[in-house]
């Protein structure tokens, strides 16, 4: 059976052993629990999208932030439990930027016992000197890193190269991009870069950020922050990201609405010639759930209620 999904039997501590307090034994729980859901969330995507085969060697970018440490953190537990082998190296892109602990990742990465490359580029120079102050960074500095992994790949002969997107990364782009962009285009789970020569794969594709945000508290990992980039508060991701966690906050539901929605497009009820054939589209006698009931009101399952609140009916 491929299963990458935690063991069951894994040892959880169902009471507490003698002398613990409860409140340490309920944290121990709760991190537990956090462990066996990422690990489930990561196998299954990687399973449904078939993000890793036998014999790859994944190729983990690692930026210093919790995702990328999350990223490889499971994907180490998954690789001693995988019904198939494949290696992991952890590659970081030192850019260069002022303050930049070059310790840190290297520590942490031989601590875990896990191969590792840090490339130094001074993209950090680069960006600075090519945008002007003020103006976003991210674009530039994006295609250059993307570039120099690139070629690290192909170097140290890695098959796949995963990175530490996650679901909220990916609903956040395709707000973007219909926001700004005009087109209804998200990150995709797997990928072949626009080079032609490598797969990309994102194996967070199915993990919330508050659940990579808890795991880096549990794990202390010694996150580094992005000095280049994370400094431009007003950037329209981080709108757009503060956004779709207000809605988490208001509307409970609605983000996991929106990434099941991902997996179920219907093309036929979208507007794009390119992947319907409206203008042939032609009466054939034949019922189908498939097809459009234009005068009826489109029926959405109720909203569930706030946490805390109580609906009352008077009368």
């Amino acid at each position: 059976m491929n299963t990458w999904t935690p063991d069951t039997d894994t040892p959880a501590a169902d009471a507490p052993q003698a002398g613990a307090a409860p409140h340490s034994f309920k944290i121990e729980r709760e991190a537990h629990k956090l462990e066996k859901r990422l690990c489930r969330e990561v196998g299954k995507a990687i399973v449904q999208y078939n993000m890793i085969e036998e014999g790859d060697k994944v190729m983990v970018c690692m930026s210093g932030g919790k995702d990328s440490y999350a990223l490889l953190d499971i994907l180490l537990k998954l690789q001693k439990r995988a019904p198939i082998h494949f290696d992991l190296v952890a590659v970081n892109l030192d850019q260069k930027q002022p303050g930049f602990p070059e310790h840190v990742l290297p520590d942490y990465l031989t601590s875990v016992g896990v191969p590792f490359h840090i490339e130094n580029e001074d993209t950090y120079s680069i960006v600075k000197r090519l945008i002007p102050e003020g103006k976003t960074t991210c674009s530039l500095c994006s295609r250059l890193r993307r570039g120099i992994l690139y070629r690290v790949a192909d170097e140290l002969g890695a098959t796949k190269i995963a990175l530490g997107h996650h679901r909220d990364d990916m609903l956040a782009t395709l707000l973007l991009n219909m926001f700004f962009g005009g087109k209804l285009k998200s990150m995709p789970p797997k990928l072949v870069s626009d080079d032609g020569r490598h797969v990309v794969i994102r194996p967070l594709a199915f993990v919330a950020e508050k659940d990579t945000t808890q795991w880096a508290k549990v794990r202390q990992f010694p996150i580094i922050p992005c000095n280049l980039c994370g400094s431009q508060e007003n950037l329209q991701r981080k709108q757009v990201s503060e956004m779709l966690r207000e809605w988490q906050k208001k509307y409970p539901g609605r983000v996991e609405n929106m990434a099941n929605a991902l997996q179920n497009v219907v093309p036929s009820h979208l507007l794009d010639g390119a992947l319907y054939d409206f203008v042939n589209a032609r009466a054939t006698g034949v019922a189908s759930e498939d097809g459009d009931k234009a005068f009826d009101e489109e029926e959405f399952p109720a909203p569930p209620p706030l946490p805390g609140m109580q609906v009352v009916r008077i009368g």
